[in-house]
């Protein structure tokens, strides 16, 4: 028991030890779920976010729905909160119930999205989670592991402003992040339905604190691949600003390269507050942006295509 005891303080600072399930709750401070169901043949995305905050005294969430074409953010906070340490699950009041199979939010008439999930790329089991080596670090900022890599074929249908629009066939992404605290400045992406081949990436990066380091995560999946890019095994120089995100990442093996594009449908999505239950339209995100991705493993090229359903993020100006 007292075994079970410090892990469970050493996973509240948001560290995780090796071969743990880092989508499981690790009751810290923010605990941030967010889905993204992407329709090439429809042209359609539909991003899902769930952001848990706990005070003292007092567990609450921030709940989003957004759709491209359209753009319209519908948000609500909802308590109480309840998330499963021992799988994958959450739970706001009426409004989100959400498993690694299914995902239901219900913010009224005009913005609901009931899906169930066939995760078939999924994070595969490996010592580190897309945090790389730093999930053994308790405290730091903020922690990132992208669990459903683009794979996942959805089942189901969301309503967003009257209109529904049907997921059967759609791409699904999930991921998480957990910390003390929603970052306050960041850049984030995420890519599949590329007009080539089988592939999804993802990306997520910022400062750490007050130290002049700020390192990106990439995960990559190429086919039946995945590729894991964190530091201090790789490194990635990232160029962000003016609706354009430019990220070059190497490693021993790897060398990529991105180029990200705001389209249309940017929108401002909710960030909570710290310290009260309050959010802010902190994130500025491209509901469908264009990415270019190039993947090499020395000189042999494994990946090159484009996306036009990319989602890019970054902090919104104050």
């Amino acid at each position: 028991m007292r075994s079970r005891s410090l892990i469970d303080q050493y996973r509240r600072a948001g560290a995780d030890p090796p071969y743990f399930d880092l989508r499981r709750d690790h009751g810290a401070p923010f605990e941030g779920y967010y889905w993204r169901f992407c329709d090439r043949a429809q042209g359609r995305v539909v991003v899902a976010l769930c952001g848990l905050c706990r005070l003292p005294r007092r567990r609450w969430a921030i709940v989003a729905l957004a759709a491209h074409p359209g753009g319209r953010v519908h948000e609500s906070i909802a308590e109480p909160v309840d998330a499963d340490s021992d799988a994958f699950g959450v739970r706001a009041g009426d409004v989100v119930a959400a498993s690694d199979r299914s995902v239901r939010f219900d913010l009224g008439p005009d913005a609901t999205l009931n899906a169930e999930l066939v995760p078939t790329s999924t994070w595969p089991r490996r010592p580190w989670g897309g945090s790389g080596v730093a999930q053994l670090l308790p405290g730091l900022p903020q922690y990132w592991h992208p669990w459903l890599l683009g794979g996942g074929v959805a089942r189901g249908a969301a309503t967003i402003d009257g209109e529904s629009i049907v997921l059967d066939g759609a791409n699904a992404y999930g991921e998480k992040n957990w910390g003390r605290a929603f970052p306050t400045r960041w850049w984030w992406g995420q890519a599949d339905a590329f007009d080539v081949g089988d592939a999804c990436v993802a990306f997520a990066g910022g400062p750490l604190g007050v130290a002049r380091v700020a390192p990106t995560l990439v995960a990559i999946r190429v086919e039946n691949r995945l590729i894991s890019l964190t530091p201090p095994l790789a490194r990635t120089a990232a160029d962000i600003g003016a609706g354009r995100w430019r990220l070059r990442t190497r490693s021993a093996r790897y060398a990529v390269e991105m180029e990200g594009e705001e389209r249309a449908s940017s929108v401002r999505l909710p960030v909570p507050t710290p310290d009260r239950v309050a959010v802010e339209p902190r994130s500025t995100q491209a509901l469908a942006g264009s990415l270019r991705l190039i993947v090499r493993r020395g000189r042999r090229l494994l990946f090159r295509g484009e996306s036009e359903l990319a989602g890019l993020e970054h902090e919104s100006e104050r």
